[in-house]
């Protein structure tokens, strides 16, 4: 009876190692990549290589090689960069195995070039994702939870059956985020509301219009100067982010009085119902962040039956080669025009005419008292 004992390495497995080199560097890099992602890799490779050696040994029609693009992609959607290395390495030992040893047809330079772009593509995914911290299409779930929540955030509170409110949203290229955002609150009688421009416009602005609408949100009916306490978070910040305009509006619903505070931004307007007239505010102040104590000028008055109050961001009066009161004398003409024929159904329509022939972020608050 023989002493021997069998070999550790199978006869057939010895000689597929042998025709394939890049099979024994991949082994060792799986081995190291094991732990992290074990049994979704362990699926991939093994599916990566089935494919390979289907292809070449049983039919390339059935099991064509395009099919290591699906899982290239998924990798790059559910892999950490070190396990996704190791399944490229798979994929790549698959093609060399179906394309030099066995000649398969399908394997050419259109396949070849579109499996590239495929890895680099998910490689950028799986680095993304590796920054972020998430796996899959968790990052992305996250941004849609947070367009939620600036959407909710804008939304006026409810107001009583003898007031109204409009809010008008409208980032530039169609985007879901921008620099233009609104706040409000209201305890009791007393509305608040905030419409702030962060400098920049579309997704690269919105990333700050974010973090600050969290910020502001939260200042808002916390603090006697609303304004004067964003100036000074915004003073605290090191680096240079560029500039944030503010309005801030303080309504008292029992009596109609308000109080108005502007931070660089354009003036809020009032319709008079008993003239039939917009009147622009004059309220003013400087840019928020710029100086460590802000003085601002507020404007004040009372809300009659009829009157309505309007604060914008200057992305609906402000056009590239047209002065800004040019822009804001067109505002206060198309609102004569539009909104006496009602305020709640021609806000939107107000927004569109002003900004039509340019691509910029805009948002509008209307309240009125019927």
């Amino acid at each position: 009876m023989s002493s021997r004992s069998a070999p550790l390495v199978p006869p057939r497995l010895r000689a597929l190692l042998v025709r394939v080199p890049l099979l024994v560097p991949l082994v060792r890099l799986v081995r190291r990549s094991w732990a992290q992602d074990r049994t979704l890799l362990g699926a991939m490779v093994v599916a990566t290589l089935v494919i390979g050696v289907l292809a070449a040994e049983v039919s390339a029609y059935w099991f064509s090689p395009s099919l290591l693009i699906l899982l290239t992609l998924l990798g790059g959607l559910r892999l950490r960069l070190r396990s996704l290395a190791v399944l490229l390495v798979a994929v790549a030992a698959s093609l060399t195995y179906m394309g030099q040893v066995r000649g398969v047809g399908n394997v050419g330079p259109g396949l070849l070039i579109t499996m590239a772009f495929t890895a680099a593509l998910a490689w950028a995914m799986s680095r993304i994702r590796g920054k972020l911290g998430v796996q899959g299409l968790r990052g992305d779930a996250m941004l849609l939870d947070l367009r939620d929540r600036l959407k909710r955030q804008s939304e006026l509170p409810p107001l009583p059956k003898d007031w109204g409110g409009k809010v008008v949203l409208k980032q530039a290229g169609g985007s879901s985020f921008g620099g233009d955002f609104v706040v409000s609150m209201r305890v009791g009688d007393l509305v608040e509301v905030a419409v702030v421009d962060v400098s920049g416009k579309g997704v690269d602005a919105g990333t700050r219009a974010l973090m600050l609408s969290g910020t502001f949100g939260g200042l808002l009916g916390s603090v006697d100067d609303f304004l004067g306490a964003c100036n000074s978070y915004l003073h605290r910040q090191l680096g240079d982010e560029g500039f944030v305009t503010a309005v801030h509006l303080s309504l008292d619903l029992a009596t109609g009085e308000y109080t108005i505070t502007s931070a660089g931004h354009p003036p809020a307007v009032r319709f008079d119902a008993g003239s039939g007239t917009w009147r622009v505010s004059t309220s003013k102040g400087v840019v928020l962040g710029v100086v460590p104590d802000l003085h601002c000028e507020t404007d004040s008055g009372v809300l009659r039956k009829g009157d309505a109050l309007m604060l914008f961001t200057d992305g609906l009066i402000e056009q590239p080669g047209r002065d800004i009161d040019a822009g804001l004398d067109r505002l206060l003409g198309e609102a004569e025009r539009l909104l006496p024929s009602g305020f709640r159904d021609r806000a939107r329509q107000l927004v569109q005419s002003m900004t039509s022939g340019h691509n910029d972020d805009c948002a509008l608050v209307l309240i009125w008292r019927p």
